[in-house]
């Protein structure tokens, strides 16, 4: 095995863990490079959790860490640096957060054959077909969170009786084709709900480091 392949095997490996993962992306999605206070706020677990996964990140590869004081000021009274973590450069082999282009591929061409058969708009003929296939995928893996995870949404419970969806399966269609992919998006998730038997309110909101969709208990 080669040096690259097994430094990708090890980085792939560190983003196993669910924890470690959601803290890669975070850091990841940063416009900054982020503290351990700052990357443990935005995933909601303790500092000390948040150092030993992030410290482990960078053994693998996968984060870069350097030590600076936020203060800017150097000497006596500026205070101990700060450790930051940023993404290291390069890309992994294999696509760590978990992408589904062939359903989006179906999708796509499904809806442009819907649209032609039955004379409607494209986007009309997509919400349609994402609706439908959520709903088959519902019915085939419930409950909702399991349908939800074997589409690579990266379902996590938010703590008031919805559900964050960490991850976006379709992840560069819809940095290119915004709109009409968040919508379809939109329609997938709502159908895995109506298959699941889940009667909670599916929603579009774009927020970074995301899926553009969340779930919210219903009357929220």
């Amino acid at each position: 095995m080669t040096g690259l392949a097994r430094n990708n095997l090890d980085a792939l490996a560190a983003l196993g863990e669910p924890v470690r993962r959601a803290l890669y992306r975070a850091v990841v999605a940063s416009a900054s490079p982020l503290s351990r206070d700052a990357a443990a706020g935005a995933v909601g677990i303790p500092r000390s959790t948040a150092a030993v996964h992030l410290d482990r990140l960078v053994e693998a590869g996968l984060l870069t860490a350097e030590h600076r004081r936020l203060s800017g000021r150097n000497g006596p009274g500026a205070g101990r640096p700060t450790k930051l973590y940023s993404a290291a450069p390069g890309d992994l082999l294999a696509s760590a957060p978990e992408r589904h282009y062939e359903l989006a591929g179906d999708l796509l061409a499904s809806a442009a054959e819907r649209a032609d058969r039955e004379g409607i708009p494209v986007r009309t003929a997509l919400a349609e077909e994402a609706r439908e296939t959520g709903s088959e995928i519902g019915r085939a893996h419930a409950p909702f969170e399991t349908a939800l995870r074997a589409c690579g949404y990266g379902p996590r419970d938010d703590g008031d009786g919805g559900i964050v969806l960490e991850n976006c399966p379709f992840h560069a269609l819809a940095g290119r084709h915004t709109d009409l992919i968040c919508g379809a998006n939109l329609e997938l998730v709502r159908g895995i709900a109506d298959g699941a038997g889940d009667d909670r309110e599916v929603a579009l909101e774009p927020r970074a480091g995301h899926c553009c969709v969340a779930v919210h208990p219903r009357g929220t």
